[in-house]
């Protein structure tokens, strides 16, 4: 499988199956992301694909393998410009990002499963929205702390201390819903 930066090179000299790649690679879980801020599914899907289409006009000098962190802080611009437009900041939500209505056609332990991330998108919703973003970033789109860093447009030791913070306010809502042990 190619890297990022190798996507990326080879679609700047003009491969568009590489810029393709890319989006398959990072357009659903962009989507998902901009979804926590917009509270809408259609509005995150257009602010998904202009972020896409900026790399594909703008043609960015991105170091290293930052294709990603390059999406994400340009669909956050662009969520914080919408929001603006739109006046209606309600922060970041990660309502909607699990499919409704899957229960019926699961087995059992698939169920179990979905109930166990119900519980947490559940809990995360009721903890500070910059604490939510943190821990969205890091641990659901495992960006590096300096790529989450970048995106929030926060130094490294913020992040780091967003998620301390964060862990101990979703640890506290998951108390509240019965679960003692989230490895279980």
């Amino acid at each position: 499988m190619k890297s990022d930066k190798e996507l990326y090179e080879l679609y700047l000299a003009g491969d568009i199956a590489a810029y393709d790649e890319l989006i398959m690679r990072y357009g659903d879980s962009l989507t998902f992301y901009l979804n926590g801020y917009l509270h809408n599914l259609q509005d995150a899907e257009d602010l998904m694909v202009e972020a896409f289409a900026r790399i594909m006009v703008k043609k960015p000098k991105i170091k290293g393998d930052g294709v990603k962190t390059y999406l994400y802080k340009t669909a956050r611009n662009l969520a914080s410009r919408f929001h603006r437009r739109e006046s209606r900041m309600n922060g970041f939500s990660i309502d909607e990002v699990s499919e409704e209505g899957i229960w019926s056609s699961l087995p059992e332990e698939s169920r179990f499963e979905e109930e166990r991330k119900e519980i947490l998108h559940y809990c995360m919703e009721r903890i500070d929205p910059q604490l939510k973003e943190a821990l969205w970033l890091i641990y659901f789109e495992e960006l590096s702390y300096d790529q989450a860093a970048e995106v929030m447009n926060v130094n490294r030791k913020k992040i780091d201390h967003l998620l301390q913070k964060g862990k101990k306010s979703l640890k506290e809502e998951l108390l509240k819903e019965g679960v003692v042990n989230a490895y279980r």
